[in-house]
């Protein structure tokens, strides 16, 4: 984490329990990251996101780097915000990297957020080398984001396996069923 500098990161962080928010805050902080602003409701962090894109000035950001939720709160948990992020019209950066925390280990879960379009899952409890390396994970990964009519987001595969036979999941860029956004 030494050689990658956050000091001009802006990231918006949103979690309902003042402790968790508390916790995080601080591991960025420790990390480098040079503004952060929390929210302890998902309603008021979209209004923020919105203020950003809108008067960056007035917002005190001049855009965001990205996004930590958490996925359990109410009414609005991080599942339903990151869908706002990725698919809502008013949202200003569908691009932009997500960081889902949460306390569901278990892979349908993680499964789950994968498939709404979030970057990264950090499961709790976490350190602050797990927080650094999903940072630099979000930050480095430079993943190409996929829209069809069933997902919009950051390219699913991590790694390219080999296969016998028909690869039928290989599509290129000048397939029709395809439409790949570059950022």
């Amino acid at each position: 984490m030494a050689e990658l500098d956050l000091t001009g990161f802006n990231i918006v962080l949103v979690d309902d329990n003042s402790y968790m928010v508390s916790l995080l805050r601080r591991t960025f902080a420790g990390l480098g990251v040079g503004n952060i602003k929390t929210f302890t409701d998902v309603k008021s962090a979209i209004d923020f996101i919105k203020l950003v894109k809108e008067n960056p000035t007035k917002a005190g950001m001049m855009n965001l780097d990205f996004i930590v939720s958490n996925w359990q709160m109410a009414p609005i948990d991080g599942l339903m915000f990151l869908r706002w992020i990725r698919t809502h019209s008013e949202s200003p950066n569908k691009f932009i990297p997500f960081l889902m925390v949460t306390g569901f280990g278990d892979k349908s879960k993680v499964e789950e957020a994968r498939d709404l379009g979030v970057t990264e899952v950090l499961a709790k409890p976490f350190s602050v080398n797990s927080v650094a390396d999903k940072v630099l994970q979000l930050l480095s990964s430079g993943r190409q984001f996929v829209q069809n009519k069933d997902y919009f987001g950051p390219d699913r595969r991590r790694q390219l396996l080999p296969y016998e036979g028909e690869n039928k999941r290989l599509l290129t860029e000048k397939d029709p069923r395809v439409k790949v956004i570059y950022e």
